[in-house]
């Protein structure tokens, strides 16, 4: 079964909201903050004081090697002292100052879609600058590839305001230009990119709906998971994830229009079907990785959806 691009809601015909979203929205996103689960994973660095940030980091200045306490963990060893004593010993860093937080935002074809509250690309952009916020408050590093499907967009990842609002700027301008001209392009292409641009160590956010994605995209994102500490956010429409109540529906897919009924139970067992074997195959591969897997309908307000477990 293909995506087809419904027609869409006369909520969304009727007013533009919904269909871009525009720099102030995305500077008002600050206000979600609080609302926000990363509680299971605030960690305080002893270089910031009562700084907390939602994301784990590994530092990189040695401060002392130890004995061995029961929870360390056994990838700090230090082989060579726990050889020489015959007693384990673990080597303890100071936690870096800060840490580099990356957006891998995907505005390809299949995220100019929605059929409720808004498009997914929105959604999207939503949670890029949520997460923007999120790091200037922990007074992380904050950084954004922004891939359309022909064209990246890469702001390296800096700790100051007029670079969240330039990345802001970027993203508010894509999501209206994306509504006239959409390029399906490869995921893949943009985490070669991403891989070779980014230097240093962080965590990296993939927010895509993972449409199309296969074993190459994967591939790709096995090498960060090496590196970054991924997290897979998936943005759906409800459309995809539930098949439309029984009935006649206009539909275009590669600029045919078409009719369909969706009256039968086999077309709806399929329809349902579908999303759930892409959803399993994203979720294991994310587990294989070690990555985090978040899922967000764009059906729903994202703040009540995001957490960080």
């Amino acid at each position: 079964m293909n995506l087809f691009s419904f027609i869409k809601n006369k909520d969304i015909q009727n007013n533009r909201t919904g269909l871009s979203v525009s720099l102030r929205e995305l500077i008002d996103i600050q206000r979600f903050i609080p609302y926000i689960n990363t509680t299971d994973k605030l960690l305080t660095s002893n270089m910031t004081g009562n700084v907390k940030s939602a994301f784990k980091g590994r530092g990189i200045e040695l401060e002392e090697v130890r004995e061995y306490a029961y929870g360390d963990d056994v990838r700090d060893m230090d082989w060579r002292v726990t050889a020489r004593k015959s007693e384990p010993y673990i080597k303890v860093y100071n936690e870096e100052k800060d840490r580099e937080i990356v957006v891998l935002l995907d505005l390809t074809a299949s995220m100019v879609f929605g059929t409720k509250r808004e498009l997914k690309s929105v959604t999207a952009a939503k949670i890029a600058a949520l997460l923007g916020w999120l790091s200037i408050k922990n007074k992380d590093r904050f950084g954004v590839l922004i891939y359309d499907g022909q064209n990246i967009s890469y702001f390296k990842p800096q700790n100051n305001m007029k670079n969240l609002v330039s990345i802001f700027s970027k993203i508010s301008q894509k999501t209206t230009e994306i509504l006239q001209a959409n390029y399906e392009g490869s995921m893949a292409d943009a985490i070669k990119y991403f891989e070779y641009q980014q230097k240093g160590q962080g965590a990296l956010f993939i927010i895509s709906d993972f449409y199309n994605f296969t074993d190459e995209q994967f591939k790709g994102i096995a090498a960060l998971s090496k590196k970054h500490q991924v997290f897979c956010v998936r943005i759906y429409d409800i459309i995809e994830k539930n098949a439309p109540e029984a009935g006649l529906y206009a539909a275009e897919y590669e600029g045919i229009n078409t009719i369909f009924d969706s009256f039968s139970d086999d077309f709806r067992n399929n329809y349902n079907n579908f999303f759930a074997q892409q959803r399993e195959f994203i979720k294991k591969n994310c587990q294989k990785l070690s990555c985090n897997y978040i899922e967000i309908c764009s059906e729903a307000p994202f703040f009540k959806q995001f957490s960080i477990k």
